[in-house]
């Protein structure tokens, strides 16, 4: 079996689009229906959870290194853009919400967190607007803390600082 380029090695943090960060523990051969293939073992620590992903099925599951340096600035500049809210259905925005959220691309998951902010002064979301919101921060917040390699804590203020110069400005 040949490897392709996007090879992970054991302690690498990966993006697995469905789940979000996770980190590589291992690499292994699994027999399944009596065929041997090899697999990455990756932990999701935040949700208890391991997952055997075959390396070869890497690219087509949209598992993925941590954003660049570059992709990162972008997705805070995208913090700082004014929200954009289409004027549909909240059940068509939701789904469309809950799409850029499971894609696993960074700059997308900060369009969902600009667009569902509320500043201080601003009306309260809806359960399901405020559950959307939080997902999406969640996932900004891992993926910032992993590649910048700071805590969680230390990650969501420098996004909370993005989203308050939005608002300032």
């Amino acid at each position: 079996m040949t490897k392709n380029d996007k090879s992970f090695k054991k302690g690498d943090f990966i993006v697995y689009p469905a789940h979000g960060v996770g980190r590589v523990t291992g690499v292994e051969k699994d027999s399944v229906a009596g065929f041997d293939i090899e697999v990455y073992v990756v932990t999701f620590e935040q949700d208890k959870m391991t997952l055997r992903v075959p390396t070869a099925k890497t690219e087509a599951s949209g598992m993925r290194p941590l954003s660049s340096d570059k992709i990162v600035k972008d997705a805070l500049k995208t913090l700082k853009g004014k929200a954009k809210v289409k004027r549909t259905m909240w059940s068509r925005r939701a789904q469309e919400y809950e799409a850029k959220i499971n894609s696993g691309d960074l700059i997308q998951i900060a369009e969902v967190v600009r667009d569902l902010h509320r500043a201080e002064d601003q009306p309260e979301q809806s359960y399901s607007e405020r559950q959307l919101y939080e997902s999406a921060l969640d996932r900004m917040v891992r993926e910032l803390a992993a590649v910048e390699e700071i805590e969680h804590e230390a990650a969501r203020e420098m996004l909370s600082t993005s989203l308050a110069k939005k608002v300032a400005a």
